[in-house]
Protein backbone atom coordinates (compact mmCIF):
# COMPACT_ATOMS: atom_id res chain seq x y z
CA UNK A 1 0.00 0.00 0.00
CA UNK A 2 2.99 2.54 0.29
CA UNK A 3 3.44 2.96 -3.82
CA UNK A 4 -0.36 3.20 -3.90
CA UNK A 5 -0.80 5.78 -1.46
CA UNK A 6 2.81 7.33 -2.95
CA UNK A 7 1.14 6.97 -6.58
CA UNK A 8 -2.22 9.06 -5.40
CA UNK A 9 -0.53 12.13 -4.44
CA UNK A 10 1.42 12.17 -7.65
CA UNK A 11 -2.30 12.51 -9.48
CA UNK A 12 -2.00 15.28 -11.70
CA UNK A 13 2.06 15.75 -12.40
CA UNK A 14 3.78 14.16 -15.38
CA UNK A 15 5.79 10.76 -15.09
CA UNK A 16 7.25 8.15 -17.57
CA UNK A 17 5.69 4.86 -17.70
CA UNK A 18 8.36 2.54 -19.05
CA UNK A 19 7.05 -1.45 -19.98
CA UNK A 20 8.32 -4.45 -19.83
CA UNK A 21 8.37 -4.63 -23.59
CA UNK A 22 10.90 -1.46 -23.58
CA UNK A 23 7.86 0.85 -24.82
CA UNK A 24 7.61 4.03 -22.84
CA UNK A 25 4.71 6.47 -22.36
CA UNK A 26 5.01 10.08 -20.86
CA UNK A 27 1.51 11.63 -20.11
CA UNK A 28 -0.22 12.90 -17.26
CA UNK A 29 -1.61 10.71 -14.30
CA UNK A 30 -4.82 10.49 -13.77
CA UNK A 31 -5.37 7.96 -11.92
CA UNK A 32 -3.81 4.75 -10.33
CA UNK A 33 -5.71 1.72 -8.15
CA UNK A 34 -4.54 -0.70 -5.93
CA UNK A 35 -3.15 -2.85 -8.27
CA UNK A 36 -1.23 -0.13 -9.75
CA UNK A 37 -3.00 0.29 -12.89
CA UNK A 38 -2.39 3.34 -14.20
CA UNK A 39 -4.40 5.98 -16.20
CA UNK A 40 -2.68 8.57 -18.06
CA UNK A 41 -3.86 11.67 -20.14
CA UNK A 42 -2.25 13.77 -23.08
CA UNK A 43 0.54 10.58 -23.27
CA UNK A 44 2.44 9.87 -25.92
CA UNK A 45 5.20 8.02 -26.61
CA UNK A 46 9.02 8.52 -25.89
CA UNK A 47 10.15 6.50 -28.80
CA UNK A 48 7.91 7.26 -31.91
CA UNK A 49 10.53 6.56 -34.65
CA UNK A 50 10.38 2.50 -33.06
CA UNK A 51 6.14 3.56 -32.14
CA UNK A 52 4.60 4.83 -35.05
CA UNK A 53 1.38 3.28 -34.64
CA UNK A 54 1.04 4.54 -30.94
CA UNK A 55 1.63 8.10 -31.80
CA UNK A 56 -2.67 8.90 -32.51
CA UNK A 57 -2.89 7.15 -28.69
CA UNK A 58 -3.66 10.55 -26.48
CA UNK A 59 -5.35 8.72 -22.98
CA UNK A 60 -3.98 5.24 -21.94
CA UNK A 61 -4.85 2.43 -19.37
CA UNK A 62 -1.91 0.56 -18.36
CA UNK A 63 -2.35 -2.69 -16.30
CA UNK A 64 0.48 -2.71 -12.94
CA UNK A 65 1.75 -6.02 -13.90
CA UNK A 66 3.02 -4.94 -17.33
CA UNK A 67 5.04 -1.65 -15.33
CA UNK A 68 8.99 -2.18 -15.36
CA UNK A 69 9.44 1.61 -13.83
CA UNK A 70 8.05 4.95 -13.28
CA UNK A 71 9.93 7.64 -13.63
CA UNK A 72 9.02 10.43 -12.00
CA UNK A 73 9.73 14.50 -11.80
CA UNK A 74 12.32 15.08 -9.82
CA UNK A 75 9.97 18.23 -8.17
CA UNK A 76 7.63 15.13 -7.22
CA UNK A 77 9.89 13.11 -4.91
CA UNK A 78 9.68 13.72 -1.22
CA UNK A 79 13.14 11.58 0.19
CA UNK A 80 11.90 12.52 3.73
CA UNK A 81 8.27 11.29 3.02
CA UNK A 82 9.38 8.10 1.75
CA UNK A 83 11.49 7.41 4.23
CA UNK A 84 8.92 8.36 7.22
CA UNK A 85 6.44 5.69 4.76
CA UNK A 86 8.68 3.05 4.82
CA UNK A 87 9.64 3.14 8.06
CA UNK A 88 6.15 2.76 9.21
CA UNK A 89 5.50 -0.08 7.14
CA UNK A 90 8.61 -2.07 7.89
CA UNK A 91 7.09 -1.71 11.91
CA UNK A 92 4.08 -3.03 10.46
CA UNK A 93 2.16 0.26 11.56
Amino acid sequence: MLFFSYFKDLVGREVTVELKNDLAIRGTLHSVDQYLNIKLENSRVVDQDNYPHMMSVRNCFIRGSVVRYVQLPPEGVDIELLHDATRREARGG
